[in-house]
């Protein structure tokens, strides 16, 4: 407990008290405006992506072509998400990052690349997942990220790696029950840019959530919330139920209150234009279900079991579909 609790504490020392920053702020808006855009012409966004392929292109025969120590693959994560990706303190003097997503990335550099260490991990908060990949400072995103009609306007995904639902995260004193009217006059923490955020908007715009509900809270990730919840700075957060399972399992104070109250899928993040990177990443992802000793379900049983159950058929996510296209 000591430790776990010493963890958050380390996490608050090193968060700025604001919540609010100009560039969550820019980010959010631009979010807003693309959503408007994509949600015109978007149905099913967890469908819209390129059938499995080992083959090489361009893409990646650029990232083989690194020179020496550079011949890595650059990967968006974060190391804040217990049990997702984190640097694990009780691992040493180098502190790993540790988690469900980092498997998973190794997994794709090993294919790639032959060496499952080939990896440049880079730190990116929830806000600047989607400049990253459009700005080249990544091969791809890994970070609990949610496929939506937005952001399939800015960025090519996978097929779905895994299925989960927005859900409130509160004290476990707290008089909130879930995503209800027990929200009315309380302040709820969001990460910028984030489909929690999106929603919440969404729904307060179309009377779904209590006009009083203050969603004005919005930080650059999305750990950062639970620490304004813990400096009592907002009564509430809303995230994906299963980092939020996760952030309980970190404080056992605050606790998941209600059902999710929504359904969507984690996908990879790439470039629009790496088509072959995205195949052969969805063609990983076909082969990573199908290894049962080192696949996806050893992973989700040594990192998630702990905090979503052993049964994973409710993070399990669907039989992929890819879009109909050639070449």
């Amino acid at each position: 407990m000591a430790v776990v609790c010493a963890l958050v504490a380390l996490v608050a020392l090193c968060l700025p008290l604001t919540t609010d920053t100009t560039s969550a702020q820019n980010t959010t808006a631009t979010t807003q405006t693309a959503r408007t855009a994509a949600d015109e012409d978007c149905e099913a966004p967890e469908t819209q992506t390129l059938s499995p392929s080992s083959a090489d292109g361009d893409t990646i025969r650029a990232i083989k072509n690194r020179e020496g120590e550079k011949r890595k693959l650059i990967v968006g994560v974060d190391q804040n998400s217990y049990r997702w990706g984190y640097r694990n303190p009780n691992s040493g003097k180098t502190a790993e990052l540790e988690g469900f997503d980092i498997d998973l990335v190794h997994r794709i550099a090993e294919d790639i690349l032959g060496d499952p260490d080939a990896v440049q991990f880079k730190a990116i908060p929830t806000d600047q997942r989607i400049p990253a990949i459009k700005d080249g400072r990544v091969d791809m995103v890994v970070r609990t990220m949610t496929i939506n009609c937005a952001r399939i306007a800015d960025v090519a995904f996978s097929a779905p790696y895994f299925k989960t639902g927005q859900q409130v995260l509160a004290p476990k004193s707290s008089p909130v029950e879930g995503y209800d009217d027990t929200l009315a006059g309380r302040r709820i923490c969001t990460a910028a840019g984030s489909t929690a955020y999106s929603t919440l908007e969404a729904d307060k715009k179309d009377g779904d959530l209590p006009a009083s509900t203050d969603i004005s809270t919005t930080v650059p990730n999305q750990l950062d919330c639970l620490v304004r919840l813990q400096l009592g700075e907002v009564d509430a957060v809303v995230t994906d139920g299963a980092l939020a399972a996760s952030q309980a399992a970190q404080d056992p104070t605050v606790q998941l209150k209600g059902d999710a109250f929504t359904a969507e899928y984690y996908g990879v993040a790439m470039k629009k234009d790496a088509d072959d990177l995205v195949r052969r990443v969805n063609q990983i992802l076909v082969d990573y279900r199908k290894d049962t000793a080192n696949g996806w379900q050893a992973s989700y049983d040594h990192w998630l079991s702990a905090t979503l159950g052993k049964d994973a058929k409710k993070s399990e996510p669907p039989a992929p579909q890819y879009l109909r296209t050639t070449g």
